[in-house]
């Protein structure tokens, strides 16, 4: 019989890290799990690592990409090889929390779900963790569900990570991991979208590595830019598939603040490059013109402030308050990190 899980991990220079994810993983998966690792080219020892526990241990696979094409591509390679009913995406970067095995395919043999949402938390480098943001989305009345009932669970976060997918509708749906960052915005909206059953875990299942060094997602470049071309295929999207107005009113609030997230000050300067912050901020404001819903209303407090600051391509006075806003985030964080 196949597998009930294929956990697929793309792997390109996180050497150090590596080990313990594969640890993680193999600790605790049972004889009949399919893991499938691909070595995306990677410039370190990653390769070697990955064919030496393969070679003492029959669940792991390796494939071997002979030129570096991205995380989308690898994912897309690995789901080439897949044999399992349900594949989770993981990092090679992040840990899988313990009994994580376990809850989830008890759930998937239970609710058959086409989609199922896992808890996360983020883990810093210091080895503290905190909670993750929307986590009470988690906790719908009804086993599955449609984003149509429950369209707010859309603010959850858009990585391929915190989803185990059933591979045959994942297959179904034609659109692979594109290239480049933010490769799962488009593909997670589209399987929300169109999965008629999605289900959620809410218990800790995942360890998403904050701030590492090295990684797109600490790394200040243009390419963040690639965003607005996500969005646009998400926008595409519900276009052709028109789901009812608080569907789109929710995806419009949740690719808003996504911009705001990417652009926002941070202690390391923010993700986009400070000669392009003045061109990030016009296209945010273009996209809330073109693409807010009608009767949309903004939501309240602070982020209410931004989205009003959005459209109406304040920026400057963005840039004064956006570092009072971080620094409220960054204490809130902070009293709910746990040991």
């Amino acid at each position: 019989m196949p597998p009930v899980i294929s956990v697929i991990i793309p792997v390109y220079a996180v050497e150090a890290y590596l080990g313990g994810c594969l640890d993680s993983i193999l600790g605790q998966a049972p004889a009949s799990a399919e893991v499938i690792a691909v070595d995306d080219a990677s410039p370190d020892g990653c390769g070697a690592l990955l064919d030496a526990r393969a070679a003492g241990d029959p669940r792991l696979r390796v494939v071997h990409l002979a030129e570096n094409a991205g995380p989308g591509h690898a994912r897309n390679a690995g789901l080439d090889h897949a044999t399992g009913e349900y594949v989770w995406f993981v990092d090679a970067d992040d840990l899988v929390a313990d009994g994580a095995f376990a809850a989830i395919t008890a759930r998937l043999e239970r609710d058959r779900p086409d989609l199922l949402l896992i808890d996360y938390v983020d883990l810093f480098p210091d080895g503290r963790t905190a909670p993750s943001a929307g986590r009470a989305l988690l906790s719908p009345r009804q086993p599955t569900f449609t984003l149509a009932e429950h369209p707010q669970v859309i603010h959850r976060t858009m990585t391929s990570w915190s989803k185990v997918i059933r591979r045959d509708f994942l297959d179904g749906l034609k659109l692979p991991f594109p290239a480049g960052i933010h490769e799962d915005v488009a593909l997670t909206c589209a399987m929300l979208l169109g999965a008629e059953r999605i289900g959620a875990l809410p218990r800790v299942c995942y360890q998403y590595r904050r701030d590492r060094p090295g990684s797109f997602m600490t790394t200040p470049s243009r390419g963040q830019l690639s965003i607005f071309d996500s969005y646009e295929k998400v926008f595409g999207l519900l276009d052709e598939r028109e789901p009812p107005p608080p569907v789109r009113a929710a995806v419009f609030e949740r690719a808003i603040w996504h911009y705001t997230t990417v652009l926002q000050a941070g202690r390391r300067g923010g993700l986009v490059p400070r000669q392009q912050r003045r061109e990030f901020f016009a296209r945010m404001h273009a996209d809330f013109i073109r693409f807010r819903p009608p009767g949309y209303r903004h939501p309240p407090g602070p982020r209410g402030i931004k989205f009003r600051l959005v459209e109406r391509n304040a920026y400057w006075t963005y840039t004064v308050l956006e570092p009072i806003n971080e620094l409220r985030v960054l204490l809130t964080r902070a009293s709910t990190r746990t040991p």
